[in-house]
């Protein structure tokens, strides 16, 4: 086991139905320093990531119930920069490339898998998650309206309008609107009076406020104006339910 102490510990989920090779891989991984999480469908990883945060997936393509092909293009949808690998008895060139274009996996391995090459797969693709998940991030809570910064204590709560305006910057292409669209949203978006160019300008002060009383001091506003344009909002921000 030395050695494995300098590895950095990623959270796998498998997700594979025979027994004995989901209890296999498990043991083989955990031995390698992974923390490791085996379940046998997608109704039972559901369950689990609600639970546990997860950086890296290990999904069989053939489960009972919901497959591993909608599985893996689900998880690609909801947690786009998670790590996923397929496991498959499915060798195929066409089957491949569907894993790879369809599910949007990041690698796929046929068996009979060779166990040393999982984990170096495994440890690479959670060294690139691990990376992005250390630059500037932010993730909007739609439920609760609340952001969070990718540190502990960056947190803030929103307003209806400020959450509305995040949303309109995040979907937008480049993160940029114009104003002229912004406010025609708010005035169709809630049961307030519509808002004119100076209130937005107001709203937007307002939560570039709240975002430099988080931020480290120096760093970039969250939100800039574009000249003749409207606004664009400079960080990254996921949103989660």
């Amino acid at each position: 086991m030395a050695g494995i102490v300098s590895q950095p510990q990623f959270v796998v989920a498998l997700v594979e139905d025979d027994h004995m090779l989901r209890e296999e891989v498990t043991n083989h991984l955990t031995n390698h320093g992974f923390l490791v999480h085996a379940v046998n469908s997608a109704l039972a990883l559901d369950d689990l990531t609600a639970r546990v945060p997860i950086d890296l997936f290990v999904i069989d393509l053939n489960l009972p119930g919901e497959d591993g092909l909608s599985l893996c293009r689900r998880l690609r949808q909801s947690l786009p920069g998670a790590g996923i690998v397929i496991v498959t008895a499915k060798v195929a060139l066409q089957d491949r490339l569907v894993g790879y274009s369809q599910g949007g996996a990041d690698f796929y391995l046929t068996k009979p898998i060779a166990p040393d090459e999982l984990v170096l797969v495994l440890r690479s693709l959670g060294r690139r998650v691990k990376l992005i998940d250390t630059l500037e991030e932010w993730s909007l809570s739609l439920r609760d309206r609340t952001l969070h910064g990718p540190e502990p204590e960056q947190k803030l709560r929103l307003t209806m309008r400020e959450k509305t305006l995040l949303v309109a910057l995040i979907q937008a292409q480049e993160n940029t609107i114009d104003s002229g669209v912004l406010c025609d949203l708010f005035s169709s978006s809630d049961s307030d009076e519509s808002i004119n160019k100076h209130a937005l300008e107001e709203l937007v002060a307002r939560l570039r406020k709240k975002f430099k009383t988080v931020q480290v001091e120096g760093a970039e506003p969250a939100i800039k104006s574009v000249w003749g344009v409207g606004y664009q909002l400079c960080l990254q921000i996921n949103l989660v339910r």
